[in-house]
């Protein structure tokens, strides 16, 4: 069902494809959004930030910023800009919180009820994940140059965080 994503945007709008992939239990697993919680610092958790940070660099904007021949843009010094910032990285992870299963699959009774922390490998692999609210990060999220406002429900942030992706060098942010 991945290759069914690729296949489909192959021609297709590269924002419809970062998507489907963002939201696809394969990758979920493989880049560790999948049952990716909200913040609980009493519990010393914090969301993982492993699919922020691959998104950005392999996905999208990469590790610098570049010139429009391709070129590395430079500062004062003459090293290369990076793009993102750590801080970017952690909060763009706050999007990614709150996505697990969307269906069981074959390895688990067919009727079962999904929730967040559900297992894995009992997961339908040919349906997105769904966003469980409850487990989402739901404070405001500000990376690139842009803010996701708090309040909104978890694939709203999702979507928006995507589009600001996708439209980062159009707006040379």
């Amino acid at each position: 069902s991945f290759y069914d994503i690729l296949l489909k945007n192959t021609s297709g709008n590269f924002k419809e494809l970062l998507l489907g992939i963002s939201l696809h239990p394969s990758m979920g697993f493989y880049l560790s959004h999948f049952n990716n919680s909200k913040s609980i610092p009493e519990r010393n958790i914090h969301p993982d930030e492993n699919y922020a940070r691959e998104i950005m660099q392999l996905f999208t904007v990469g590790l610098h910023q570049l010139n429009m021949d391709g070129s590395l843009k430079r500062d004062s010094f003459g090293y290369a800009i990076q793009t993102y910032s750590q801080k970017d990285i952690k909060e763009l992870a706050k999007v990614f919180t709150g996505l697990s299963a969307g269906r069981a699959g074959q390895y688990s009774k067919p009727d079962r009820p999904v929730n967040f922390g559900f297992e894995f490998w009992q997961t339908d692999f040919s349906v997105p994940m769904a966003m469980y609210d409850d487990w989402h990060e739901s404070g405001t999220k500000s990376f690139l140059n842009t803010t996701i406002p708090s309040g909104q429900k978890g694939m709203k942030d999702i979507e928006m965080a995507v589009d600001h992706l996708f439209r980062h060098f159009v707006t040379g942010k």
